[in-house]
Order: C-alpha cells, then structure tokens, then sequence
C-alpha cells in the first residue's frame, strides 16, 4: 500500500482538530505541537483540506480552523483524497500498462484490492477515529463530542 506521510499526517490532523474543537478554533501551531509535524507541512495539507470544504479557517487573533462538516459526514477516504493521496497497487498506477504497454495478468487483482481499501477508508469516518481514541485514551476530555457520538449511534 503506498499510502505516504502526507495522508497519515492528514488523518492525524483532522483526528487533532476533531478531538480538539470543543474549545473553539484550532491552531496549526496547536496541531503541529501535539502531532510533531511541521507547521510548513500543515499549511499544505490544511490548504487542500480548506479546498475540499473539509476544514474551515477563522483568520485574526483567536482564529484557527474548524471541521468544515460533522465529524461523521468525513470519512477517512475523504482526508486522504483531498490531499492527493490514493492507494493504488498496480504498478501502471490503473492505466493498464504495465506489461509493454499491455495490461498485465494480475492488474484486475491489485485493481479490486485498491477499490477495496478505498471502500473499507470510506466506512470509517472521523466521528469512528474519534470515538476510538476516547475508548484508548481516556484521559481525553470528551465532554464536547458525546452529544455527536449519541447522535451517530442513534
């Protein structure tokens, strides 16, 4: 799977900003001290996140960003999508000319197997990573979110 820094990065941070967001705006320099990624780094993937309407940004002082939906309507997929990242196995990268230009005997298998990462990333949403890093990390406050994680069990 090449599923490089910048989709992991991207997760992370949104998962950051959605466990974060409770108590307002988030800063990049807030991501970028809890998450040890560069805030150069952050400032291109929240650029991308902005252009898919994932994040939302409020400029001046006291500003930072905000998920652009409900944590629920944003599935990993999504993220990893918006900064250009995609899993792909074959090795034409889908054009189907790997073999002298030809489609090889096994592009049809590393076909289905990305089209299923890709459909296993967008049945999990970031309300699900969210929900996950409360029951693995309970020392995270999670007053702001219980009132979404009743609303996505109902």
């Amino acid at each position: 799977m090449r599923l490089s820094t910048k989709g992991r990065y991207a997760v992370t941070a949104m998962l950051d900003l959605a466990l974060s967001a409770k108590s307002g705006p988030v800063t990049l320099a807030d991501i970028s001290n809890n998450q040890g990624i560069s805030l150069s780094y952050l400032e291109q993937l929240f650029a991308a996140l902005r252009h898919k309407q994932l994040v939302r940004g409020i400029r001046g002082p006291g500003g930072g960003y905000y998920l652009g939906k409900e944590a629920h309507e944003i599935s990993i997929a999504d993220i990893i999508c918006a900064v250009d990242e995609w899993v792909e196995f074959t090795r034409c990268g889908g054009k189907q000319n790997c073999r002298d230009g030809k489609r090889c005997l096994t592009h049809t298998l590393w076909d289905e197997l990305s089209e299923e990462i890709f459909r296993f990333l967008s049945r999990i949403s970031l309300a699900d990573l969210v929900a996950r890093g409360l029951k693995e990390h309970p020392e995270i406050d999670a007053s702001g979110l219980q009132i979404e994680q009743k609303r996505i069990a109902a």
